[in-house]
């Protein structure tokens, strides 16, 4: 199958500017500019350098008006010798987008005599002005370091800057309030505007309003369910083809209002009402077009679920891969589990099911078809076939590497986090939906005490790839500071019972 094209993610145009101290010769900087930048040439790392080196004020504002007629979005700040931080940081403070800063290692023993740069010292110096003027920069693990390791962390720098740049002009539309029974996905605003995120919300009338004015685009509507049709294939995975028009018309009718209420922004989620009363007006489960949306970069979240949203966008621009929302279900029986099952690190009361009624993409799916969702129609229509609870996209998660992610704010309006990494076994998970069988080391106690214990809601964002190490550090420099991950065996949580982590 063709990957759908990712429509709502923002292109990096990286530069990398270089700094130079006045005592400091500034052609031992431009040196190891050119060299930086065979390294990036012969990784294939595209990126605008920067003919300033900054050594003054002035050279800042100089610095900062080449990049910007670039259309430079992201920076890598490179200290080739010890660095002006006054000149520096305040090009730092200046320029609109996600700084990397990192120094020049001494490349061998001949430059120690007296072209040595003093990045340590430099890079420390850096790091206090930084302090002094409140910016927020990425630093590596390893920040001074040569031409290829510096190449290597700037590929890095390139995934995380594409979530930050994306989420300053992001824009959530909302339909519906959140579902009584599910208060736990609460969503304070106040924190997405400390991050420059937009919210508008809509009520399901307008959503309805919408939907049946989308209806006159015949045309359209035709096309989108052909491409449904395609998605599909056989009649086994289509077995409802009378239904793909509805969904087809639904479809549109959120592209079309994502065109015209953008406004200020560039990029868009979607929090959606998808129950109890959706199936009665619409006539259909919205969770299909959910997927394909999702698919392409935009994510629509289930049950209003603002922050899962903002989860899976980041989850989707920190990998260029389609990202789910999944409910933490059910605990994993022993019988759905063949012999000599590899768990991939974790231990039998590590594993769980993510399940969803079937809102992943089906590129995401091992294998998938449209079905009707079981637990809506024991409510609503519980008497006769499936009719208006049609339409989830169902089947076995791809299994492979992930990380299980959230981004929440508590009902305090305090941002948190938990990232985990782990994986989906190949393991048929024996039930309905969009489920699969998860393994993440050391989870059971960090569900019990990170995830329970802190109050997270059941819906995760998951990255179908290891992102861990990118997805902390753009949550770092979203100035989150309470960040959940799971601890080894050898290691307690805050206020873990010490009694109960020595049995264990």
């Amino acid at each position: 199958m063709a990957r759908k094209q990712l429509v709502n993610i923002p292109e990096v145009k990286l530069g990398v500017v270089g700094v130079s101290r006045d005592c400091f010769p500034a052609s031992l900087t431009k040196k190891r500019l050119k060299a930086l930048e065979a390294a990036f040439k012969k990784s294939k790392l595209d990126a605008y350098f920067a003919n300033v080196v900054i050594e003054s004020e002035k050279d800042a504002l100089a610095a900062l008006a080449e990049v910007n007629k670039a259309g430079v979005n992201a920076v890598v700040v490179f200290l080739g010798n010890f660095g002006p931080e006054g000149p520096t940081t305040i090009f730092q403070e200046k320029f609109a987008g996600p700084c990397m800063v990192v120094a020049a290692a001494e490349e061998n023993r001949d430059v120690l005599a007296a072209d040595r740069g003093d990045a340590l010292c430099g890079l420390l110096n850096n790091s206090y002005n930084q302090h002094l003027r409140g910016i927020k920069s990425f630093i590596p693990q390893y920040p001074v370091a040569g031409p290829e390791g510096i190449t290597e962390q700037a590929k890095d720098f390139v995934k995380i800057a594409r979530a930050l740049i994306g989420l300053k002009k992001l824009k959530i539309f909302t339909f519906g309030p959140r579902p009584y029974d599910f208060l736990a996905c609460n969503a304070p605003i106040k924190p997405f505007y400390d991050l420059g995120i937009e919210v508008m919300e809509n009520s399901e009338l307008d959503l309805l309003q919408l939907y049946q004015a989308a209806a006159s685009n015949k045309k359209q509507i035709a096309e989108i369910a052909d491409d449904m049709a395609k998605e599909l294939g056989n009649a086994k995975a289509n077995p409802y083809p009378d239904l793909l028009p509805k969904l087809a018309q639904f479809e549109l009718a959120l592209l079309k209002f994502k065109e015209a209420n953008l406004g200020s922004r560039e990029y868009a989620v979607f929090a959606d009402k998808c129950w109890p009363a959706f199936e009665s007006a619409f006539g259909f489960v919205p969770c299909y077009v959910n997927s394909r949306l999702t698919g392409r970069g935009i994510p629509v979240s289930c049950e209003v679920d603002l922050y899962g949203a903002v989860s899976e966008y980041i989850a989707t621009a920190a990998t260029l891969e389609p990202a789910t929302l999944l409910d933490i279900n059910n605990s994993v029986p022993d019988d759905i589990l063949p012999g000599k099952t590899n768990l991939k690190g974790a231990r039998k009361e590590d594993l769980f099911m993510g399940f969803h009624c079937g809102n992943t993409c089906s590129e995401c799916l091992k294998d998938f078809g449209m079905r009707y969702q079981l637990i809506m129609k024991r409510g609503l229509e519980p008497d006769g076939p499936p009719n208006i609870t049609r339409g989830t996209l169902e089947g076995q998660l791809r299994p492979g590497p992930i990380t299980f992610f959230r981004l929440q704010a508590n009902p305090a309006g305090k941002l948190s986090s938990y990232i985990a990494e782990g994986s989906i076994l190949d393991v048929k998970p024996c039930t309905f939906g969009g489920t699969g069988v998860f393994a993440i080391p050391n989870f059971a106690r960090f569900y019990r005490h990170i995830l329970v214990a802190k109050g997270y809601p059941h819906h995760g964002a998951v990255a179908f790839a290891q992102a861990g190490k990118v997805i902390y550090e753009i949550i770092k420099l979203l100035g989150v500071d309470d960040i959940g991950v799971p601890l080894p065996p050898s290691l307690p949580y805050p206020g873990e019972n010490f009694f109960a982590w020595q049995e264990g």
